[in-house]
Parts: structure tokens; C-alpha cells; sequence
């Protein structure tokens, strides 16, 4: 398993990270505690949560279920929490069931770290995400029609730094290590680094947004930041919400996957998406690959890379993606993909 640096904190992650956002809904607690034990195992050594998991669905009866089953783990497992580093996220505007609703703050800040800390069973978390930025995102296919005018700008900056006071405040406490960015732009991520070279405060070690062979957002300017700045990405939905896999061609709908549980695939499902699967489907086959391994290595390679963070319904799943941790692709297949990329510029 190769490692990576989390930013510049010092911190080294492996760069394949275990996704819970399942553990909860379609992954029992029993399941979810196998696939901890598995990926510690395989050399995996980051963890990826948030206080609004679990998904599919979302709803106000399972909310921090999902840190309750990795607290669990943790309170039976209590020699090993340091065998690996822990990420959770702070939830913002818009999600009714944490704070009805309201902005991350100063005031918001110290009360969800503390409810993902007597959730999670633990005395700090290791990398505190804040989930999305309170101005928008262009991310979960927002991009379409994405307006970032709106706002005052010496108000975000304002928040910026009243947040950035906040995390040193936690960090002092010894609550958090360390602190990222999720569904983020490129000026958003260059504002708080730039107040954190200033102040000294937390600075931004790393920036969670969707990235797969269907979703490249991050390849222009995000990319030529992350280069700069020490900001590294870690990728979620890798495999492009199970897409990429191959599961969903030909109309096949496997029960339990997400797409029975959510349609359309949070606006992802489309006949151009089936076609560009397919695409990188005859690659695989091609050349032999399981388009699971070939996509995950494909991620993992590109320069901007920190980790990628999958997700596994069950372990099976999770086996299959252990079992192509070690596949480093050929320069003919990542020529290949850049190919198809072209042909499939933007297929959600």
C-alpha cells in the first residue's frame, strides 16, 4: 500500500481510504466492524466519516449512526486507535438534521466536534472536514448551472477567519489534529490557505471532492493549487457511484445496490454515463483488468492524488478492491484512458 502526506501536517495516509458513508443503512454494524478489521489488515490506515452519515437514504432517524458503529469499534478496539487516521465531517447550511439547518460557525464549530467525539468513542479526531462550503458548491452536479456571484465577499472572509479561530481553538484542546476542505472550489481552498499563512492558524492539509474517470473537475485549476500549495485531494466516488464498475450496464439494477435505493443517482443517470462506461469497460477487457482495479489505480495515479476514498457495501466488495491494491497501470492503458476521457469529456 503506497502512502501519501496528508498536506503538511506530517501525517502519512495510505492512498486507499475506507468510505463508511453504508455503515448504518445498507452495511450492518457487524459488517461495517469486519470491513474495519479487513482494511487495517490490508495496510489501509484511513478512515472517511461524517456526522450526517449514513446515506441511501439520508434521514433524521440514522443520522451519526455511522460514527456510532466506528465509536463501537473503537471502544472494542481501544490498543489500535492509532493505528490509523480518523476523518469526519462537519455538516453546514441547508442539512436540517444537525443544527436545523445552520451555517458552520464559530458558534457550530466546537458543538459538532464534540457530538462526533461521544459518537466516534474517541478523545480526538485526526482530520475535521467542514462537508461544503456555506456560499455553494458546484459540486453533486450543481456545475450545470453554478453561479458564484452572489454573496458578499468580506463576509465569507469574515466566516473564513471566525472558523479558522474556532479549529485552532479545538486543535489547543487537543479535539482535532488537523483540519480539510470538501466540495470546494479553487478560490474557496486559496482563501483558507491563505488566512492560515497569515494568522497561523489551522491550515488546509487536504480537499475531499467527487473524482473518477466520469467526474474530472478537479484536473485544471483545483489541480495546479493542490501542485502549489500542498493541498492534496482525496477522491470520493471513485468509482463514479458503482458506474464504473460495470453493475448498472444494460439496464441491470442488482438489489440493494444504490441505484435501488436511489434512481437516479443524485443526478449522475444518463444514457451519455452508460456510454462512457462502456467505453472504459472495453479498456478493462482489453487489457485483462477488473475495471474496479483499473479504476481505482487510475485514480490513485493522477499527480494531485492524497487518497482515494471507496466505499463497500459488504465485504466481498471490499475483497475485490483489496485484491487490486497493488496494480500500477500500463502507459498504453493510461494512454487509452485520456482517449476515452476525450471522446466522454463530461458525462454528468
Amino acid at each position: 500500500m503506497k502512502m501519501k502526506p496528508l498536506g503538511r501536517t506530517g501525517v502519512m495516509v495510505s492512498d486507499l481510504c475506507l468510505g463508511t458513508m453504508t455503515f448504518g443503512t445498507q452495511t450492518s454494524e457487524t459488517g461495517g466492524h469486519r470491513q474495519m478489521d479487513m482494511a487495517l489488515a490490508a495496510g489501509i490506515n484511513f478512515v472517511d466519516a461524517a456526522e450526517m452519515y449514513p446515506v441511501n437514504p439520508i434521514s433524521k432517524e440514522t443520522v451519526g449512526r455511522t460514527e456510532e458503529i466506528l465509536g463501537n469499534w473503537n471502544a472494542s478496539n481501544a490498543a489500535r486507535r492509532g493505528d490509523y487516521v480518523l476523518a469526519t465531517k462537519h455538516s453546514g447550511a441547508g442539512f436540517s438534521h444537525a443544527r436545523d439547518g445552520a451555517p458552520i460557525s464559530g458558534q457550530t464549530i466546537p458543538q459538532a466536534i464534540e457530538g462526533s467525539l461521544r459518537r466516534l468513542q474517541t478523545d480526538y479526531i485526526d482530520l475535521y472536514q467542514f462537508h461544503w462550503p456555506n456560499r455553494g458548491s458546484y459540486m453533486f452536479r450543481q456545475n450545470w448551472d453554478y453561479d458564484p456571484s452572489g454573496g458578499d465577499r468580506d463576509e465569507v472572509v469574515a466566516n473564513m477567519q471566525e472558523c479558522l479561530e474556532a479549529l485552532q481553538a479545538q486543535v489547543e484542546k487537543g479535539n482535532i489534529r488537523a483540519f480539510g476542505l470538501s466540495n470546494e472550489s479553487a478560490w474557496g481552498t486559496a482563501q483558507w490557505v491563505r488566512l492560515a499563512d497569515e494568522t497561523g492558524a489551522p491550515r488546509v492539509a487536504s480537499v475531499q471532492n467527487e473524482y473518477s474517470m466520469l467526474c474530472r473537475h478537479f484536473d485544471t485549476d483545483m489541480a495546479e493549487l493542490s501542485a502549489h500549495e500542498d493541498v492534496g485531494l482525496l477522491a470520493f466516488s471513485p468509482l463514479a457511484a458503482g458506474f464504473l464498475t460495470g453493475k448498472y450496464q444494460g439496464g441491470s439494477v442488482p438489489e440493494g445496490s444504490r441505484m435501488s435505493l436511489v434512481p437516479e443517482m443524485g443526478g449522475r443517470k444518463s444514457d451519455r454515463v452508460f456510454d462512457a462506461v462502456a467505453a472504459y469497460l472495453e479498456i478493462a477487457d482489453k487489457h485483462g483488468l477488473d475495471p474496479v482495479h483499473m479504476a481505482l489505480s487510475w485514480c490513485r495515479s493522477r499527480p494531485f492524488m492524497t487518497s482515494a476514498i471507496f466505499g463497500a457495501t459488504d465485504e466481498a466488495q471490499l475483497q475485490r478492491i483489496l485484491d487490486g491494491k497493488d496494480l500500477e497501470l500500463s502507459q498504453d492503458v493510461l494512454k487509452e484512458i485520456n482517449l476515452a476521457h476525450r471522446a466522454h469529456p463530461m458525462p454528468y
